[in-house]
């Protein structure tokens, strides 16, 4: 299996990237600082189910919908 933060934060890097968003922009809109996103995309945090809700807001996109990305990447599911 894959790692999931990894794996995790290259989803919400390839989704920042095509929202056109800075990790600044993206952390603005999800409160919180521009190192935070650096180190998800990085795989180097393991967000909160918290963290994932405001992402997923900020990204324009559903909390399951990157969820099913990352189960369909590790190999879960």
């Amino acid at each position: 299996m894959k790692n999931p933060n990894a794996a995790f934060g290259k989803i919400i890097a390839g989704l920042r990237r095509t929202a056109r968003l800075s990790q600044e922009e993206l952390a603005e809109r999800a409160g919180v600082h521009r190192t935070y996103v650096s180190q998800i995309e990085r795989g180097l945090k393991s967000p909160t189910i918290m963290m994932l809700f405001r992402l997923a807001i900020a990204l324009n996109t559903s909390s399951s919908k990157i969820m099913k990305q990352l189960e369909a990447d590790i190999g879960v599911g």
